[in-house]
This record gives C-alpha cells, sequence and structure tokens, in this order.
C-alpha cells in the first residue's frame, strides 16, 4: 500500500463573493485572471493584487463572460489552503506573503513596527514548488 498524496487545498475552503474594481469602464478582472491572488480595492470590491498589495485571497471563478463589464460577481476564496503562483522574493516555508507581480505572491518584508492599519503581510506559506508557486494556509 501506498501513501496517499496531500490534497490541503481540499479543506474547508472559506468563499465570498465581492464586485469588480473596474479602470474607464472595464472590469479589471477577467477569465485569465481565475487562480490569481486578488486584493479588496473599495466597499466590498476586488482587483488584481499589485506589488505590495496586502492579498486578500485567490480569484476562485466569475459570473457572465468578459464582455459583460460592470456586471459579474467574483468567488474568491479567503480563507482555508491554497496554492498560488510566486515570484521573487520567493518566500520560504513558514513566510507570510503580499502581493507580487503578474497575480502572484512574494515574501511579505521586514516590518519594525506594523502601520496604524496592522500588517499587510498574509497567510502561512505551508509548502513551495520551486519558483512556481507556494500552498498558503490564508489566516
Amino acid at each position: 500500500m501506498s501513501v496517499r498524496d496531500l490534497n490541503l487545498e481540499a479543506i474547508a475552503p472559506m468563499l465570498a463573493t465581492f464586485e469588480i474594481h473596474q479602470t474607464d469602464g472595464v472590469d479589471d478582472l477577467a477569465d485569465a485572471d481565475l487562480g490569481q491572488a486578488v486584493t479588496l480595492t473599495g466597499d466590498n470590491e476586488i482587483g488584481p493584487a499589485g506589488d505590495g498589495d496586502q492579498v486578500l485571497g485567490k480569484l476562485i471563478s466569475l459570473t457572465l463572460e468578459d464582455r459583460d463589464n460592470g456586471e459579474r460577481l467574483a468567488t474568491v476564496q479567503v480563507g482555508g489552503i491554497c496554492r498560488l503562483g510566486i515570484t521573487t522574493t520567493y518566500p520560504e516555508v513558514g513566510n507570510r506573503v503580499v502581493g507580487g507581480a503578474g497575480g502572484a505572491v512574494k515574501q511579505a518584508p521586514t516590518v519594525a513596527s506594523d502601520p496604524a492599519g496592522g500588517n499587510v503581510a498574509r497567510g502561512t506559506v505551508l509548502a513551495v514548488n520551486g519558483t512556481t508557486d507556494c500552498v498558503i494556509l490564508l489566516n
């Protein structure tokens, strides 16, 4: 009998629905962004996570189609365990993350003291797959 592969991503994901931020009347998220890191951009509104942004979670699905700007809603995994792409500075096991380039995440910077709104670092990295992606607990 062999050891079963771990599938931590299937353990109790917490999902939430959000509106999508727009730039010049065009949604900032499209089908091509599924699986990427997103950030909170306004009241109940999300957009792609940019460099150094606080990561809200992973974009799981979008309603309707790309051409339906202003009418789509986004489902985001905001809790549980997920896999996100990584970019430099690559996180290590036990690190926390912030937004990186192209919908990926990177190791959160060291901060001497938290700003008034709190530290933007998110999650706990459970595993790192080279320079491709990491498994993170969104806590």
